[in-house]
């Protein structure tokens, strides 16, 4: 079975955005957005739950996301939890717990998770950047942005065809466009 069209699952337009700018030449991104509950656990079972339960509300393929943000320091923390921490704290929140750390060093990860159907097992696919956590630069319209700076630039501060060339997301979703490539074996 060869896929032309994919559901992404996501109520976030910046991220539809990227994901259609990214693969939009390789195959179809159509976009439903349903609520499925966020589990606690590692990045990839958080990813694998939220694909397998999207599959089963939409009763057919889908194709979820999931961001973490992991400080050095702080051994990996907020990681696939960045976005409560991101809602409780803001950017300056995240940038204070790491005041009283020398490294600021941290990775920014995408999980994409693709389940064929109901019941079926998910397929991960990952890209990680590595980078640190500045004081917020550029616009804040789209989540920790601001402060996640790689090579001299926050992502925010970038032109957006340059950050879908070096992304976390572009990075996982290259993942994915090989797997479509090679017939989803």
């Amino acid at each position: 079975m060869t896929l032309t069209k994919v559901n992404f699952i996501t109520g976030n337009k910046n991220k539809l955005i990227e994901v259609r700018a990214i693969l939009g030449s390789v195959i179809e991104v159509d976009n439903q957005e349903v609520d499925v509950p966020e589990i606690q656990g590692t990045i990839e079972e958080i990813a694998k739950e939220k694909a397998k339960r999207a599959a089963e509300a939409i009763n057919g393929p889908a194709l979820t996301e999931d961001t973490a943000l992991e400080f050095h320091a702080l051994k990996g923390l907020p990681g696939p939890y960045i976005k409560s921490f991101m809602e409780s704290l803001g950017h300056e929140g995240l940038n204070k717990m790491l005041d009283g750390f020398e490294d600021r060093g941290a990775e920014a990860v995408c999980t994409f998770a693709f389940c064929r159907g109901p019941g079926e097992e998910p397929i991960i696919f990952q890209g990680r950047t590595v980078g640190k956590i500045v004081r917020p630069r550029g616009p804040t319209n789209f989540g920790w942005d601001p402060i996640f700076e790689y090579e001299g630039q926050t992502y925010a501060e970038m032109d957006k065809e340059a950050k879908n060339k070096i992304s976390h997301r572009y990075k996982a979703l290259v993942k994915f466009q090989e797997w479509l490539a090679e017939g989803q074996e």
